[in-house]
């Protein structure tokens, strides 16, 4: 192979490997930098060795200037997260339903409130509506989240109501925008009470709702984990067991 071959060769697979909403792929070490230089709770510092988000955030390609919805947000654990990631230049959306904030006697919406007090996280546009109806240009997200969310819509309300909020985060993103989703490994045959959920199956909902499934990342696995009990279960709870999925919209298709 002559050099101006090798070198051709060398520019296309990086092409193909680039990020396509943009912007360049932060590695771990990057995103990393950038939590420790925010003012961060010791609270959510704390549950970083379990959570992992340097390398979760990396893996779903969440880069300085983007656009992200943390879907399902609660307290805006992963909402602090995104707004160091995507710095001063991007923007995050922390999207609640009216449900999820009232749970719980609005624990978590007491926890936004403190979290977003005094203007502390300025790139971040709390959004306390419901998936039908959130008001956000179709096409215009570089990247969505969700964590630990997934299983309760499957669940709960069932693999139409799944397919359907994959559809609608489908429609959020550009062409190319990722949709990050982590959730609680099941496969056992009383998930529903467990609050886990087979991998598999978000595969399936995913790929009937358009998107790519385009890899998995172990930093969250815990083989000790035997996925038979429950996830707030006394010494398991923050512990279990994760898949963590990043799904594409396809570059061709249409916002």
């Amino acid at each position: 192979m002559s050099v101006r071959t090798g070198w051709a060769a060398a520019l296309l697979s990086a092409m193909l490997l680039a990020p396509t909403t943009g912007h360049a792929a932060p590695t771990a070490s990057d995103v990393s930098a950038r939590l420790e230089a925010g003012s961060r709770s010791a609270e959510d510092r704390a549950r970083d060795a379990d959570r992992r988000p340097a390398e979760v955030i990396a893996f779903f390609e969440v880069a300085p200037g983007m656009t992200v919805i943390d879907l399902i947000a609660a307290g805006g654990w992963y909402t602090e997260v995104l707004a160091l990631a995507v710095g001063a230049e991007g923007k995050v959306y922390a999207q609640n339903t009216r449900f999820v904030l009232e749970m719980r006697g609005g624990v978590n919406d007491r926890a936004m409130t403190a979290r977003l007090a005094g203007g502390r996280l300025p790139n971040v546009v709390r959004l306390d509506r419901e998936m039908s109806d959130l008001g956000i240009e179709p096409g215009s997200i570089d990247a969505a989240v969700t964590a630990l969310n997934f299983h309760d819509i499957y669940n709960g309300r069932g693999p139409e109501a799944a397919e359907t909020f994959l559809a609608s985060v489908y429609n959020l993103l550009k062409p190319g925008g990722v949709l990050g989703l982590v959730d609680h490994a099941g496969g056992v045959d009383d998930d529903t009470e467990l609050h886990r959920i087979d991998e598999a199956l978000v595969v399936e909902v995913a790929k009937r709702a358009g998107f790519e499934i385009e890899a998995t990342s172990p930093a969250l696995r815990r083989p000790e984990d035997d996925r038979t009990r429950g996830v707030f279960s006394p010494g398991l709870r923050g512990k279990t067991d994760r898949f963590v999925l990043r799904l594409r919209k396809p570059t061709g298709s249409r916002e």
